[in-house]
C-alpha cells in the first residue's frame, strides 16, 4: 500500500488529540450533560453513562479513527470515498454523502449560535450584562440581540456572526497543521483554564445567601450527584445516557473520519482515540458537572435549580448563568470567562464541521486547499443567512433535527456496520491495531462486532419512535410556521441532492483516471 504524500498531515500527536477533543468538546459538555444528569437519577446516571461510554463511545472512537486513517492512505478525506474503500458497492458512496451533508447542515446554524457567545463575552466584559438584574430582562436582552423582539434588529448579532465566520475560515485557510492544529493547541488549554477558574470559584462560594443556609455549594453538588438508584429501572434513563455519550463525542458526524485521514500510516489510533475521548469526558464530568447545576442550587435553591435544569440549555446558558454571575464578586470577569469558554468550545467544533466538505472538494476535485476553502466559504456564508433571518420561524429547529440528530445517529450506525460487517471484523481488528502502542482488550472484539451495532440500532429505533416520527410528521407545528418548515425541508433535500451529484461527478472523474474501483 502506497501512502499518498501530497495530503496534509498533523504536526504532532498532541495536536491531533486536542483537535479531535476540540471537535467533541462543545456546548453540550457544559450545559446538556449536567441537565441530563440532574433529570435522570443524579449520580446514578453515571452508571449507564459509563457503561455506554465503554461499550459505545470508546469503540466508536476507535472505529472512526481507524476508518479515517485507512481512507487517508488512498488520498480520501471524506466519507463517500472512505466508506467505498471499505465496501465496494455502488450505494456506499451515497450513504457516505450523509457524512458531508450532516456536518454542513450543523455548521449552517451552529456558527450563528456560536457567534452569540462571542457577543455575550463582549457584553460581559464591557459590563452591559451586569446591568440586567431579572430573568425577564435577560430574556428580553437575548430576543433583542437576536432581532426577534418588536422593533429590534439583528445587525449587532450579525456583526459578531461575520467575525465568527471569518475566524472559522481563516483557521481553515491556514490548513491542517498551521490552522486547525494550532487553534486546538491554543484554544483547548485556555478553555480548560477558564473552566477551572470558574469551577474553583463556584466550589468556594460556600453559602452565598445567608437567609437560606441550606442553599450552598455542598448541597448543590449533592443535588446533582446524590444517586437515585430507582432511576436505573427506567429505560429512558439508559437511553438518555447512551444518547449523551454518542452526541458528546461527536461520533457519527464525519469530522473525526476527516481528521483521522490526515494521520500517517503508523500513527496509533488506539491510544490517541482513547486519549481524545478521555479529554472530552474530563471536560464534561469534572468541569461540566461542577459549574451550572451546583451554582444554580446555591443561588436559586432546589426549586430554582430544578426549574433551571428543565428550562433548556439556551435558557440556562444565556439567562440563568449571567444572572448568577451578577451576584458574585468579580462576576463581570467570571461571566466573560464563561462565555469565552463556550465560544472556544464552539469554534473548535465548528471548524471540524466544515473540514469534511473542504477535504471532499480538495481531495476529489484535485483543488488547492486554499481555493477549496474560498469556494466553500462563499457557499456556506450564503446558506448561513437562513438561520440568521428566519430564526423565529423554526428553521434552526429543523436544521438541528435533520443535521444534528437524525443524520448523526443514522450515519454512526451505517459506518459501524460497514466497517465491522462488510469490511470484516478480522480486517477491522487488524486495522485498528496497526502501529498501536497498546492492544485493545480481547473482550472488546465481540463488543465491537455485536454489542455496539445492536446498541446503535436500539438507540436509532427508540429515538425514531419517541422523537423522530413526531417531528417528521410535523406534529405540533403551527400553521404559521408550516410553510417555513416545508421550505426548509425542501431546501435540505436540494442540498443533499447537490452533494450527491458532486459525489457522482467526482466518482466518474476518479474512475476515468483509474483512481477508484
Amino acid at each position: 500500500m502506497t501512502e499518498v504524500q501530497s495530503r496534509p498531515k498533523w504536526g504532532t500527536k498532541l495536536g491531533i488529540i486536542l483537535a479531535v477533543a476540540g471537535s467533541a468538546v462543545g456546548l453540550g459538555n457544559f450545559l446538556r450533560f449536567p441537565v441530563q444528569a440532574a433529570q435522570n437519577g443524579g449520580g446514578a446516571f453515571l452508571i449507564p453513562y459509563f457503561i455506554s461510554f465503554i461499550i459505545l463511545g470508546i469503540p466508536l472512537m476507535w472505529i472512526e479513527w481507524a476508518i479515517g486513517r485507512h481512507g487517508g492512505l488512498f488520498g480520501h478525506g471524506s466519507a463517500p470515498f472512505i466508506l467505498n474503500r471499505l465496501w465496494k458497492n455502488r450505494v456506499t458512496k451515497y450513504l457516505g454523502t450523509i457524512g458531508i451533508f450532516g456536518p454542513v447542515v450543523i455548521f449552517i446554524y451552529y456558527t450563528y449560535i456560536e457567534s452569540w457567545l462571542l457577543g455575550y463575552a463582549f457584553f460581559a466584559i464591557t459590563g452591559k450584562l451586569l446591568l440586567i438584574m431579572t430573568a425577564p430582562g435577560m430574556k428580553d436582552f437575548l430576543t433583542v440581540y437576536q432581532g426577534l423582539a418588536p422593533g429590534s434588529n439583528v445587525w449587532t448579532a450579525y456583526l459578531f456572526f461575520v467575525i465568527t465566520f471569518g475566524i472559522n475560515f481563516y483557521v481553515l485557510y491556514r490548513g491542517v497543521e498551521g490552522g486547525i492544529e494550532l487553534l486546538s493547541k491554543i484554544a483547548m488549554p485556555i478553555l480548560f483554564l477558564f473552566g477551572l477558574i470558574i469551577a474553583l470559584r463556584v466550589l468556594t462560594l460556600g453559602t452565598p445567601n445567608p437567609l437560606h443556609p441550606d442553599w450552598n455549594i455542598v448541597n448543590g453538588l449533592g443535588f446533582l450527584w446524590n444517586p437515585d438508584f430507582s432511576a436505573l429501572l427506567n429505560s429512558k434513563v439508559w437511553l438518555a445516557a447512551a444518547g449523551q455519550v454518542f452526541f458528546t463525542l461527536s461520533v457519527g458526524i464525519g469530522a473525526i473520519l476527516t481528521y483521522a485521514s490526515y494521520l500517517k500510516r503508523g500513527d496509533d489510533v488506539v491510544l490517541s482515540g482513547l486519549s481524545a475521548a478521555s479529554t472530552n469526558e474530563m471536560a464534561e464530568i469534572v468541569l461540566g458537572g461542577s459549574i451550572v447545576i451546583p451554582v444554580a442550587f446555591a443561588f436559586l435553591g432546589p426549586m430554582g435549580a430544578t426549574e433551571a435544569a428543565g428550562s433548556g440549555a439556551f435558557n440556562l446558558g444565556f439567562v440563568t448563568m449571567p444572572l448568577i454571575f451578577n451576584q458574585i464578586p468579580l462576576g463581570q470577569f467570571l461571566c466573560f470567562l464563561w462565555f469565552g469558554l463556550l465560544f472556544l468550545a464552539g469554534i473548535t467544533s465548528s471548524v471540524s464541521l466544515a473540514e469534511p466538505a473542504v477535504a471532499f472538494i480538495s481531495d476529489e476535485f484535485s483543488l488547492d486547499r486554499k481555493r477549496a476553502v474560498k469556494i466553500l466559504g462563499v457557499v456556506l456564508f450564503l446558506l448561513c443567512q437562513l438561520p440568521i433571518f428566519f430564526l423565529g420561524q423554526g428553521v434552526v429547529d429543523e436544521l438541528d433535527f435533520w443535521g444534528g440528530t437524525f443524520c448523526l445517529v443514522l450515519f454512526g450506525t451505517i459506518e459501524v456496520v460497514i466497517f465491522v460487517w462488510f469490511f470484516g471484523m478480522e480486517k477491522a481488528w487488524e486495522e485498528m491495531h496497526y502501529g498501536a502502542e497498546m492492544r485493545i482488550p480481547g473482550f472488546y472484539k465481540p463488543i465491537i462486532k455485536y454489542v455496539t451495532p445492536l446498541f446503535l440500532f436500539f438507540i436509532l429505533g427508540f429515538w425514531f419512535v419517541q422523537q423522530g416520527l413526531p417531528v417528521i410528521l410535523m406534529h405540533g407545528v403551527s400553521s404559521s410556521l408550516m410553510p417555513y418548515v416545508v421550505a426548509t425541508r425542501l431546501g435540505l433535500i436540494t442540498l443533499f441532492a447537490a452533494i450527491a451529484i458532486l459525489v457522482r461527478i467526482a466518482w466518474k472523474r476518479k474512475k476515468a483516471l483509474g483512481l477508484v474501483e
